[in-house]
């Protein structure tokens, strides 16, 4: 199992809130236009598959980042889930 971040700069409203809503099916938001998957790569693809017809390739921008399996991962600052709440597991839905 791998996580990618994804990124996007998507320029029409309309198509920024369709991209957004896509995303949320099987990611997890850590800040407006960034989102963290954990799957395969074979199941990234098929995730993203919606975003990219979407998407207008022209004037958006989308972005996606393996992050290495070893290393430090740290977040500093404002948190993405209430305190209290904890993941568990990411949203499943390809």
């Amino acid at each position: 199992m791998k996580q990618f971040v994804i990124g996007y700069d998507i320029t029409d409203p309309k198509r920024l809130q369709k991209v957004y809503k896509q995303m949320q099916h099987f990611a997890i938001p850590l800040q407006y236009s960034i989102f963290l998957f954990e799957g395969t790569k074979e199941q990234l693809q098929k995730a993203i598959a919606p975003v990219i017809e979407t998407i207008n390739s022209k004037k958006d921008d989308l972005r996606i980042y393996e992050l290495p399996s070893y290393g430090l991962k740290e977040r500093i600052g404002k948190t993405v889930l209430p305190e209290g709440i904890v993941l568990t597991a990411l949203p499943t839905r390809l």
